[in-house]
């Protein structure tokens, strides 16, 4: 059979350079986040939750009475973006810790987005992973027992 030869992608050489289609859509999910992650620490500045009605209350601790390892985070929020590290860090010290490790992940994502490659962090490793669920079920139960109220919002 003859007939026009199939043609494959060009060669490297011949592509265009400068961005990708791809990496511009790769870069919509952490841009994305971001930009979300900003509407909410403006809300949060402007409405004080530590004044009950202003936000619902946690479901955990709705349905069980119980802190979650999470609650006291829009305390924590507010009083970071209002300059109270130490009223912050008494709302929940965990994710305050946490607070650069995520960042670090968040500017990882981006910058690999922006590469066009996977991103690719040892902190994102299984191992790591399930360690630090063990750590947030730990930090569930300690922070609700009697001895460990400074942990409590």
């Amino acid at each position: 059979m003859t007939g026009a030869p199939v043609q494959g992608p060009p060669p490297a050489a011949s592509r265009p350079q400068g961005r990708t289609p791809r990496r511009g859509l790769a870069l919509l999910g952490p841009l994305g986040f971001g930009a979300a992650a900003a509407v909410g620490a403006v809300v949060v500045a402007f409405v004080d939750p530590h004044e009950p009605g202003h936000y619902p209350t946690c479901p955990s601790l709705g349905l069980t009475g119980w802190y979650c390892p999470g609650c006291g985070g829009l305390r924590m929020t507010y009083s970071l973006l209002h300059g109270d590290v130490a009223q912050a860090f008494g709302m929940n010290p965990l994710i305050m810790l946490m607070l650069p490790v995520f960042a670090y992940l968040w500017v990882r994502w981006t910058v690999s987005a922006a590469r066009g490659v996977p991103m690719r962090s040892a902190l994102l490793r299984p191992r790591v992973l399930y360690a630090f669920m063990g750590v947030l079920g730990v930090y569930w139960i300690v922070r609700n027992l009697p001895f460990a109220q400074a942990l409590a919002p």
